[in-house]
C-alpha cells in the first residue's frame, strides 16, 4: 500500500480555501473543531528530506497557514492579517506517511496585533510547536469556514 492509499482520519476534508501555493504543497486537510480549524497532512515523498523525514520548511508553512486562517476566521466578518513573526521549534520526528495534525490556540487578538501558537502532533506525540505574531490589516475577508 502506497502513501497515497492511506486513509484520512474521520472528520477531515480537503482544505476548502486553497491558493496555488497550498495546492503545490498539499493535499492539506481541515477539520472544524469547537476551538479551532485543525489542519492535517500526510507527508509524501515531495514533503521529505533525504532521510525520509518531513522538511522543516513544510512545518513552517503549515504553521503559517494554520495560524493565519484561525486568526482571520476568529472574527465575523473575517479579518485580514499578515505574518509579522513566526518561530518554530522542532521537537520530534515526522516521517513520510505519518498523519500530522496542527492544533491552534489564539492567545490574544487585538486591534493591531494577534498572538497565537500551534502544536503539531503525530498520534498523541507532540512533534513541533510554533508561535506567531500577526499584523491586523484594516480590511475584512469575504469568506468563512
Amino acid at each position: 500500500m502506497g502513501i497515497e492509499d492511506k486513509s484520512i482520519p474521520e472528520g477531515f476534508e480537503p482544505l476548502y480555501r486553497e491558493s496555488a501555493f497550498t495546492q503545490l504543497i498539499g493535499p492539506i486537510y481541515q477539520k472544524v473543531t469547537p476551538t479551532c480549524l485543525r489542519l492535517g497532512l500526510r507527508p509524501a515523498e515531495k514533503h521529505c528530506n533525504m532521510r525520509g523525514d518531513i522538511h522543516g520548511g513544510v512545518i513552517s508553512t503549515l504553521a503559517d497557514i494554520a495560524l493565519g486562517y484561525n486568526i482571520a476566521f476568529s472574527q465575523d466578518p473575517p479579518i485580514s492579517a499578515v505574518t509579522a513573526s513566526l518561530t518554530v521549534d522542532y521537537v520530534g520526528r515526522i516521517s513520510q506517511g505519518d498523519w500530522l495534525e496542527v492544533d491552534v490556540d489564539i492567545q490574544k487578538l487585538g486591534k493591531r496585533l494577534a498572538f497565537a501558537n500551534c502544536f503539531f502532533y503525530v498520534g498523541e506525540q507532540r512533534v513541533a510547536r510554533a508561535n506567531a505574531v500577526f499584523s491586523i490589516l484594516n480590511k475584512s475577508l469575504k469568506q468563512s469556514f
